[in-house]
């Protein structure tokens, strides 16, 4: 008796000989790259310590720069706050009729 396959059949043996004899080498020859570079150090270049001892110092000069910025930024949130605050306090404290319209 002869068995006739259906195409699932014949799909799933086409993606098994695929995965053994293309997928399986093309991600060992890949895991091989990935290691080679890894043990290899990278390509990155080292930065000496002067180098690095410059940019540290950049670095903390933009951060102190930008909490003197944030200071400001909160002292005139502050002064505007208490602006407003004591308009409103001297408003509440002018009688109700003797206010101007309008305002």
């Amino acid at each position: 008796m002869i068995q006739q396959t259906t195409d699932s059949d014949t799909f799933i043996a086409i993606t098994a000989i695929l995965s053994v004899f293309v997928f399986a080498p093309f991600a060992i020859a890949l895991a091989r790259l990935i290691w080679k570079r890894a043990s290899n150090g990278g390509s990155r270049p080292r930065l000496d310590s002067d180098q690095i001892q410059r940019r540290l110092d950049q670095l903390q000069q933009t951060v102190e720069a930008m909490s003197i910025e944030v200071e400001r930024i909160s002292e005139g949130q502050r002064f505007v706050t208490k602006l407003l605050s004591d308009k409103a306090a001297a408003i509440a404290s002018i009688p109700a009729g003797t206010q101007k319209q309008g305002s």
